[in-house]
């Protein structure tokens, strides 16, 4: 049972590091595009120039000929020569501007499915194999219904297997809907040629609504070429036919249509005698495989999908794993800075989700201190919605900038952080005004939250005696009588003062006041410590 149990919890400590190492990996990955796209967007130590001479919007686009040359393989043959610049006039600015946001930081708009032909044909000019075969996937994925004759007839320029068989397909599933569509008449000798291999490669039954299509297409052929002579139009017109009709396995023709066939005049005549030969003994298995087939090319079809889809996530896993291993050396510089911040928000987030109203605290990072926070002030209202106003380290470690956050909020709470880990700091109800000098309030308290001499736990001090704190423009937080004794205060740059408890506020039992253990209870010291931060909270 023990050696179970052990293998339970390593095997969960490795699942959580490895966790850990992917959501790593992502933050490092987003660290990494939006540096690129900095670089892309900003003006530093670019050095050549990308000129679009077009009558209609010539532009000027400055680059990294570095980051060009080492991204894609076109730019890489093109900038061998000592040149700063390169022109490139047949594209316009938009597409210019999507494949270098590609090369820079692997990131494209599709915003627009109008333009992915487009886009397929920079990443072939540009020798773009990986944007080329994403950008084709993408296009495969954005066929559908409503557009499949527009892709098909942009596709004549590419001339992409893959876009034709989508195309071929779509046109295929919906041809009885179709066949009267314009689009379909506008389809080239060639595209019908593929369909009908298309077709036969999988093994489907010609419906007779195809053969009318054919018909009216070589119909509305001979009208556009004008043939005046009624001989010229039916040579013309018994050429086509046979020239499609030739493609045609004698078992692709649906046998329930064969009587049909019989209305076009230059049908084969050797196709109509086989078929009828062939309907009594065969319709019946026909009719059973026909279904059947269509029902495994449909899963098929579903399952090409999710492999597809599986392939291009890992194709992308695989290429910004390449990508991050190229800036390992960068990584391993910024690493430990990069793992520290990592560790403090981890920390920080229980504090988050529980208390958002820290959720910008760069001190409190324990629940604990919080909670004691909470219990101290006594005040739900004031701690549900207080917020923090004032950040030395955003702001400035400046008394006049700590005034103008905090004057005249009334209740106002003040954490002091020192560079010793030293966290403590005090709360006033009534709060600070300027140069108004010495103010009573009898609810004011200090508090210590960390203190790690002595192993000393977060403690409360409450007031005793003279004023509860004292404001004064040259003088950051002061708590205690101001004139006679101050507990703590800090000086015009925050920096520090010094730390005296006792004369304002009560000491634990045992301490006394202006003694060793009193000046350094708070911070450690009487005057020698320095700050880090200093956040001011109020509603």
């Amino acid at each position: 049972m023990d050696n179970n149990n052990n293998n339970q919890i390593q095997n969960a400590n490795q699942n959580q590091n490895q966790n850990e190492m992917k959501n790593l990996e992502k933050k490092v990955t987003k660290n990494l595009i939006k540096d690129y796209s900095n670089l892309l967007n900003g003006n530093s130590f670019k050095d050549f120039s990308i000129f679009v001479e077009n009558k209609s919007n010539p532009f000027e686009i400055k680059v990294h000929k570095s980051i060009l040359s080492s991204r894609s393989p076109f730019f890489n043959e093109s900038l061998r020569q000592e040149s700063l610049s390169i022109s490139l006039n047949q594209f316009n600015k938009k597409e210019m501007e999507s494949i270098l946001s590609y090369i820079y930081y692997g990131n494209i708009s599709f915003e627009n499915k109008e333009n992915l032909i487009q886009l397929l044909e920079i990443s072939i000019y540009f020798k773009l194999n990986l944007l080329k075969e994403f950008i084709q996937k993408k296009i495969l994925n954005s066929i559908n219904y409503s557009n499949f004759f527009q892709f098909l007839f942009q596709n004549r320029n590419l001339n992409s297997n893959e876009i034709e068989i989508k195309c071929f397909e779509l046109i295929n599933q919906n041809f009885s809907q179709i066949q009267n569509n314009e689009n379909l008449f506008n389809l080239t000798k060639e595209e019908i040629i593929k369909f009908i291999q298309f077709k036969q490669q999988k093994k489907e039954i010609f419906q007779f609504d195809f053969f009318q299509f054919l018909n009216n297409w070589i119909e509305k052929r001979n009208k556009k070429l004008k043939l005046r002579k009624y001989e010229h139009k039916m040579n013309s017109k018994k050429r086509l036919f046979h020239s499609f009709f030739s493609l045609f396995d004698k078992d692709s023709i649906s046998k329930q249509d064969f009587d049909k066939l019989k209305q076009f005049d230059f049908f084969p005549k050797s196709f109509l005698v086989d078929i009828q030969n062939k309907v009594i003994q065969d319709n019946q298995k026909e009719i059973e495989e026909k279904w059947k087939k269509e029902i495994e090319d449909k899963n098929k079809e579903i399952e090409n999908k999710e492999k597809e889809n599986q392939q291009m996530k890992i194709e992308m896993e695989e290429k910004w794993k390449k990508e991050i291993e190229k800036m390992k050396p960068i990584f391993d510089k910024y690493g430990d800075q990069y793992q520290k911040d990592l560790e403090y928000e981890k920390k920080l987030e229980p504090i988050k989700k529980n208390f958002p109203q820290f959720s910008e605290t760069r001190i409190i990072i324990e629940e604990e201190y919080v909670k004691k926070l909470q219990e101290w002030i006594n005040d739900n209202d004031f701690f549900s919605k207080m917020k923090k106003g004032f950040s030395a380290k955003k702001n400035g470690f400046n008394s006049q900038n700590w005034h103008k956050a905090v004057d005249g909020k009334g209740k106002t709470l003040v954490i002091i952080k020192t560079t010793d880990n030293f966290i403590f700091g005090g709360f006033t109800q009534v709060g600070f005004n300027g140069d108004t000098g010495r103010i009573n309030d009898s609810n004011a308290f200090i508090f210590s939250l960390r203190n790690d001499k002595g192993d000393r736990i977060p403690a409360k001090f409450t007031y005793k005696q003279s004023h509860a704190i004292y404001s004064g423009l040259s003088y950051g937080p002061m708590f205690g009588d101001g004139t006679y004794g101050n507990d703590f205060w800090l000086s015009s740059n925050l920096q520090p003062g010094y730390s005296n408890i006792g004369y304002s506020y009560n000491l634990p039992n045992g301490i006394t006041y202006n003694t060793n253990e009193g000046k350094s209870y708070l911070a450690g010291s009487f005057n020698s410590w320095v700050v880090d931060e200093v956040e001011t909270y109020f509603i």
